[in-house]
């Protein structure tokens, strides 16, 4: 007697034998059920499912899902935009050949608004670009309005041009120096220092065709352009109302960055000239 048993299929079921058998692959293939013209993607013709079809709904369309994820990602993007032009930094477009041959006509500069904040204060040598209302203009050149309101607003988050306002120059005193010329032929001096200025003025230009002696207040600025010939700045200014000096809460940021044209892609660093005054007064070595 024999004791051998037949081998089982997968489902613990003897084998099937014989010629008439249907190999293991056609048992399998049986096993599933034909799929009726309306079984795709759907339960037309008895797809078994349970509590019938009626709870079986379409899946949402796939481009009116991307379109909502494309305009909140946009919409997203344009609000950081808005926020690192309002509080981090800005670009500015320079007008004048005022600072030439540091900036030229032209030039796209990026504007760090951080070198200041948190208790910061601009340098001797600093490019800074400011609003000169009250300063270098003695009144504002719009009038005060909703308009006006908007305008500014559209200026501070970076959707707006600076305007004819806005000025580019290089700080040469500070808050507490003491500021002189002697006219042409003569260095300028920052409380008795002399300053080498050759590194960025303008070729050919004297450091000031104009005599001046200048204390300069509390939290206020004397700045200058590097084309002294070709700029109007605190010397210009010193008879009127302020004397020319810049308060530095009207100052927007630093010049950090040439951006544009490609060409002239640099940073805008603090020439070494100043370092010899370091220690000479001016708030800025008193921290």
């Amino acid at each position: 007697m024999s004791t051998h048993e037949p081998p089982a299929d997968r489902d613990g079921r003897p084998a099937p034998t014989g010629a008439d058998s249907p190999t293991r692959s056609a048992v399998v293939s049986a096993a599933a059920p034909a799929e009726g013209p309306g079984d795709e993607g759907g339960c037309e013709g008895g797809c078994g499912c349970e509590g019938g079809c009626e709870g079986v709904k379409p899946e949402p369309e796939g481009g009116r899902s991307r379109s909502r994820d494309l305009l909140l990602l946009a919409g997203t993007c344009l609000f950081v935009l808005l926020l690192v032009n309002a509080f981090v930094v800005r670009p500015f477009s320079v007008p004048s050949g005022s600072m030439e041959n540091t900036l030229r006509p032209g030039d796209r500069l990026v504007v760090n608004q951080l070198s200041y904040a948190f208790g910061g204060h601009p340098q001797r040598g600093d490019v800074v670009v400011f609003d000169g209302t009250g300063s270098f203009l003695r009144k504002p050149l719009e009038r005060p309005g909703l308009w006006t309101s908007l305008r500014s607003f559209g200026r501070d988050i970076g959707l707006v041009p600076a305007g004819d306002s806005v000025y580019v120059k290089r700080v040469i005193g500070l808050g507490g120096d003491r500021v002189t010329s002697a006219g042409p032929g003569h260095p300028l001096t920052v409380n008795g220092v002399p300053v080498d200025e050759s590194g960025y003025l303008f070729p050919g230009d004297e450091p000031s065709a104009v005599a001046f002696d200048v204390v300069v207040p509390p939290g206020k600025l004397f700045v200058m352009g590097d084309h002294r010939s070709a700029s109007r700045d605190s010397r210009d200014h010193l008879g009127d109302p302020g004397g020319g000096f810049v308060p530095e809460s009207k100052v927007i940021g630093r010049a950090a960055w040439v951006v544009y044209p490609v060409g002239r892609w640099t940073t805008v660093d603090r020439p070494a000239a100043f370092a010899a005054t370091g220690g000479t007064g001016g708030h800025g070595d008193q921290r």
